[in-house]
């Protein structure tokens, strides 16, 4: 800690024109009190970073790719082991252990389910064995190789029957609404229009509606967030305008409140000049669409 003491007030010497306050993105109890004992004045500096991170250059795009590639083959493995009787946990442990194998480094959730845990969304895996004609459903969270974050969302139906009426209407609904908000991004366009903008759920599913329409991903889940309107009339959200080369995550959760199961689907987008380019490239179910 002696040598960090010295070596920030040097770098406030040399950068900061006189001015001794210190954003800081994360710090221990111990260095904040020895650097405000130094006489700096400590502030938050998630924003700063966060806002730093917005813009992905070239190398980032790429160790981005490469976790996204990882992730992908995990989702490969996944998909060949879904079977009646497979449990939750053990489903979820194969994304896990090809992402360790390949050379990634962690995953934030445990965010699979199957069958009546899909409804309502952010039940963790557990122990529940999957049953023929269930949705499973997961969002990957997975920081990979150098890293960065892939986040995506899939769902799948588990034994060889037909989806039901109800699974169809609901996965059409999920995936109109990643298209109908995919196409929308583009340089220039800000959160508040977004919103505006932004796929319509039906009544029944806005109150299970997901968090977001969109979050930035870089390291993890980063800034900025495009809230529904529904959220944004309650004072939630903020104004921010999209860039080239800023990489976001275009999500959807359907599912009808008080029903039997829920669709989870997500891309992760990045934004040129021309528009949209969808990075992740896992295949939807057929047998849905």
């Amino acid at each position: 800690m002696g040598a960090a003491q010295p070596r920030a007030l040097r770098l406030c010497a040399a950068h900061g024109g006189g001015n001794k306050r210190l954003a800081i993105d994360n710090v221990n109890p111990e260095g904040a009190d020895a650097l405000v004992g130094h006489g700096l004045s400590l502030h938050n500096g998630k924003q700063v970073a966060e806002e730093a991170r917005v813009i992905k250059g070239i190398e980032e795009l790429k160790a981005m790719k490469i976790a996204i590639a990882v992730c992908q083959e995990g989702m490969r493995r996944m998909r060949e082991a879904l079977r009646p009787g497979i449990s939750e946990n053990e489903l979820w442990s194969l994304l896990h252990q090809t992402n360790i194998a390949l050379g990634g480094e962690w995953i934030e959730t445990r965010l699979l389910s199957s069958g009546p845990r899909t409804n309502t969304w952010f039940q963790e895996c557990g122990d529940r064995v999957i049953e023929a004609g269930d949705l499973v459903s997961f969002d990957s969270d997975l920081i990979g190789p150098y890293g960065y974050c892939a986040d995506i969302s899939r769902s799948w139906l588990c034994g060889d029957d037909k989806p039901s009426d109800e699974q169809r209407r609901l996965y059409a609904l999920a995936y109109e609404q990643i298209q109908h908000n995919t196409a929308l991004l583009k340089p220039g366009v800000g959160m508040f229009e977004l919103a505006h903008r932004g796929f319509k759920l039906p009544p029944e599913c806005v109150a299970n509606r997901y968090s977001v329409m969109i979050h930035g991903v870089g390291l993890c889940d980063e800034y900025p967030k495009a809230v529904y309107l529904e959220d944004l009339a309650q004072g939630e959200g903020y104004e921010c305008t999209l860039a080239e080369d800023m990489v976001v995550c275009v999500e959807s959760y359907t599912g009808a409140v008080g029903g039997h199961e829920g669709v989870k689907l997500e891309e992760q987008v990045l934004i040129t000049r021309d528009g949209p380019v969808t990075l992740s490239s896992y295949a939807f179910e057929d047998a849905f669409l």
